[in-house]
């Protein structure tokens, strides 16, 4: 009930019951505003703790379309393998008896190249990007062509830079290059059950750094979702070799196969080889890096022997 104001006039008798109501209209009128207030404080701390979640899933690579993991960071794996129906892509390509694809898939395996290769082969990755790197979030470096990313283009390190190319890579960096390229590709003739032989070498193979600095140019964005035998006509066979750890050195940046309803991820883990058919049947992406950095080599194969490239060498 409002207080009175001094000198107001009395309020008749007949009233008297009129104003011993008011109060309790008062609380019925205050208690649904009391309860609203409630629920919008809960409202709000609920979408305050939504959002923090949020950014800690994100923190750590985290994507609400991902509902399987094919390979989990943590686990050690001496192979695992899934066999997907064939796509029709390679029909429109010349195909070679034995090779091209008639089996498709895709497998992970922490049993071909070790952690200390990683490392190894990881340092080289780092001494040729010492030269340049994109201004945006991914570079890459082609020992084959000689590509590297500098700035907002690409240039022949090796035209570029010239004999000083002699005090950054030794014998053993492209000797270790080689072997490590040659157990990648018996692994991938083993899992498919073709000749290893009849797999080339082909071109874009190369090693990559990714961080979280926003693109510059459309180079920089990897994570849009891709076809290789799409994108790249010559490739039937495709392998990656992951030279850091996720979570350890860096989140985000898992490799996801798109799969309606049911995306399957690859957490990477230094040593540890990726490898598929290059079809729309492993139609795939990578997520956005969010923090740190994540090294890899993309090692491709193709069946058509004039697409082949050979291996880098050092002179």
């Amino acid at each position: 009930m409002a207080p009175q104001r001094r000198g107001a006039p009395k309020a008749p008798e007949g009233n008297r019951a009129a104003d011993r109501r008011r109060p309790s209209s008062t609380r019925s009128v205050r208690a649904p505003r009391d309860v609203w207030k409630k629920w919008l404080r809960v409202a709000v701390l609920g979408a305050c703790t939504t959002f923090v979640a949020l950014l800690l899933w994100g923190s750590l690579g985290g994507d609400d379309s991902i509902t399987e993991v094919l390979a989990h960071r943590s686990e050690v794996l001496p192979g695992r393998f899934i066999e997907v129906p064939c796509s029709e892509d390679y029909d429109s390509h010349r195909r070679f008896e034995g090779c091209s694809p008639r089996k498709c898939g895709r497998g992970v395996s922490d049993a071909i190249i070790t952690r200390d290769e990683a490392r190894r082969i990881r340092s080289i990755a780092e001494k040729g990007l010492s030269l340049g790197g994109s201004d945006g979030g991914a570079s890459i470096l082609d020992l084959h062509s000689g590509a590297l990313s500098v700035g907002k283009h690409f240039v022949n390190l090796y035209r570029y830079f010239g004999d000083k190319i002699q005090t950054i890579f030794s014998e053993e960096d492209f000797q270790l290059y080689r072997d490590l390229r040659q157990k990648v590709q018996l692994a991938i003739a083993q899992a498919f059950g073709i000749s290893a032989s009849l797999l080339h070498l082909t071109k874009p193979t190369f090693f990559s750094r990714i961080n979280s600095t926003a693109a510059r140019t459309a180079h920089d964005e990897y994570w849009h979702a891709h076809v290789d035998k799409v994108t790249y006509g010559s490739f039937d066979y495709t392998s990656l070799l992951y030279l850091s750890d996720y979570l350890d050195d860096f989140g985000g940046g898992r490799f996801v196969f798109m799969e309606e309803g049911a995306n399957k991820t690859v957490e990477p883990r230094a040593g540890r080889v990726s490898f598929f058919t290059s079809g729309s049947e492993n139609l795939h992406r990578v997520e956005k890096v969010h923090w740190g950095t994540r090294y890899a080599i993309t090692i491709a194969f193709t069946c058509d022997p004039d697409h082949g490239i050979a291996d880098p060498t050092f002179t």
